[in-house]
């Protein structure tokens, strides 16, 4: 799940506290004489209430940053507290500023006030709480920004690689409840959290696509297999030269998507759900560290896109027969239930499964040199391009079994039957165990609408893989579908295949996975496996 932004209760709720009435029973003893044997005692007894005392709020206004000239600074006073459970008001301003800066305070009279370091040097911001009765003291954050190196290594979750949406930019097409969406990632900045730096980035999860349809494009939508079902008019309403905006209708007969007219209806077919603004918050380690245990990915949100749009991975959350045991995997099974982009939305989620031509396009990816940044894992670690270099696509080291062979270490010991699964899918050769039986290689098995049959050959479930460690070269990954280089240190793939003619498919595990290369920390967006649903239940589509 995409991490919501959460309030917290303490300091919300004062304490109810009782006045004490003190009494004191003075007694007071005279003196006495030979000729005066008599004493005297008086009581007195004084009630009095004390007077209630105000305790001094206290002012945090986060730790030191260091940033990126450019970048948006997001202030945090959520350290600030009071001892008496009273409610604060905040004032940020600005102490000092280098010689030549211009920047002024947004929301400088909330908890959470930004600005963008508009030239080098140190910014000192101070804040003041106040709790209804009394000002804190003055509590000051130092950020220090210094322009983006020029050497040829990419910082890992460097700032500069995200589609910010600077000009406020709304969706062309889609709104929520009416209201506009603004596309892309809405800030990105540079945080600290337990003296552990991460970039911080807050997206609406809508991309700002936009397609000039081909004639290709025009024909492949007329093929699909379920076109009479899928159009309305049983062809796509779209033409050759046609830009179309993320959202427009292109004629899908898209009842079950949940979009209205002119909002989304018409652009995804049948089956997937509007996309909404997810208001998401992702936090991505600076300095990603590799895993200390096996952690594998999992459904829903595995990371960002560099234009805020959700990463998901191999997972539909389906399995042949519900059963659990062949788990299908949504490039393939799904390949009919996307949009011209390769995406659509789960709970409003709008997501990739695996390489989109609309992304490659966004960041310039032409296949004449190593792939740019696509995007980054919950993990940290970059996810970049296909191409490893100049007309080199990087290669996935996962194989499909060979069922048709029944010698084969990795079949089931009958030509085309699926009954077995290997017990480690790193070493084939620690062979394999008995399970329940699945589709054999010639039968046909439908997608989730029922529209549509495929052949369930090799390569068609998740556990049809095995990863082949005698395989090397410069493009070949590793097991996490990723490896490294003297630039760009650790980093993912998203992974295609090209046949003689050109023509691409998208090779598992699609872009990283099965496993995680590196740690997740405890405030990522991802946690390792499937977290609730199971076989059959609903799924992250």
């Amino acid at each position: 799940m995409i991490n919501k932004k959460t309030t917290s209760l303490t300091g919300l709720i004062r304490q109810s506290v009782c006045p004490l009435v003190m009494v004191s029973v003075l007694t007071a003893c005279g003196s006495s004489s030979s000729d005066d044997a008599s004493s005297d005692s008086a009581t007195e007894t004084n009630t009095s209430t004390p007077t209630t005392t105000n305790t001094t709020p206290v002012a945090n206004a986060g730790s030191d940053q260091s940033v990126v000239t450019g970048e948006t600074i997001n202030l945090n006073a959520s350290g600030s507290s009071d001892a008496d459970g009273d409610s604060l008001t905040y004032s940020w301003s600005v102490s000092t500023m280098p010689v030549g800066s211009n920047i002024s305070l947004s929301n400088a009279s909330s908890e959470n006030a930004s600005f963008i370091a508009d030239v080098d040097g140190d910014y000192v911001i101070a804040l003041v709480v106040n709790d209804g009765s009394e000002d804190s003291s003055v509590d000051s954050v130092t950020i220090t920004s210094a322009a983006q190196s020029t050497d040829n290594t990419e910082p890992v979750s460097s700032n500069d690689v995200w589609v910010v949406n600077e000009s406020g930019e709304a969706a062309a097409v889609l709104t929520t409840n009416g209201a506009d969406i603004l596309v892309n990632v809405g800030s990105v900045s540079t945080t600290t959290v337990d003296d552990k730096d991460y970039t911080y980035i807050q997206t609406s999860g809508i991309p700002a696509y936009q397609v000039t349809m081909t004639q290709d494009m025009v024909d492949s939508l007329n093929n699909r297999p379920d076109a009479g079902q899928a159009f309305i008019s049983g062809a796509t309403s779209a033409s050759a030269g046609d830009v179309i905006e993320f959202g427009q209708d292109i004629g899908y007969d898209g009842n079950e998507a949940g979009c209205t007219t002119g909002a989304g209806y018409g652009y995804w077919p049948p089956g997937p759900v509007c996309p909404e603004d997810i208001n998401a918050e992702v936090y991505l380690p600076k300095e990603p560290e590799p895993a200390v245990e096996n952690c594998e990915t999992g459904m829903s949100t595995q990371g960002l896109w560099v234009n805020g749009a959700a990463v998901f991975t191999w997972s539909d959350g389906q399995s042949y027969n519900n059963q659990g045991v062949w788990q299908s995997l949504a490039p393939i099974q799904e390949v009919y239930d996307v949009d011209i982009c390769g995406g659509h939305a789960a709970n409003g989620t709008y997501h990739q499964h695996q390489y989109s031509s609309c992304l490659a396009d966004l960041v310039g990816d032409t296949g004449n040199g190593h792939s740019p940044v696509y995007g980054y894992a919950a993990d940290g670690y970059p996810i970049y391009g296909p191409w490893q270099a100049n007309g080199v696509l990087a290669k996935s080291s996962w194989v499909a079994r060979d069922y048709e062979n029944a010698d084969s270490i990795t079949g089931c010991g009958v030509a085309g039957e699926r009954s077995c699964q290997l017990v480690d899918s790193l070493d084939p050769s620690a062979g394999t165990t008995a399970v329940t039986t699945g589709p054999t290689t010639s039968d046909l098995v439908p997608n989730l609408t029922g529209l549509v049959e495929f052949t369930a050959v090799s390569g068609f479930y998740f556990e049809d893989y095995y990863w082949d460690s005698s395989l090397s070269g410069d493009e070949v990954l590793d097991q996490h579908n990723g490896h490294s280089d003297e630039t760009r240190g650790y980093h993912y793939h998203v992974t295609l295949t090209q046949d003689s003619e050109g023509k691409q498919t998208p090779s598992f595990p699609f872009i990283f996975g099965p496993e995680y290369y590196g740690e997740l920390a405890d405030n990522s967006v991802a946690a390792c496996g499937f977290l609730g649903g199971g076989p059959g239940g609903p799924p992250p589509r």
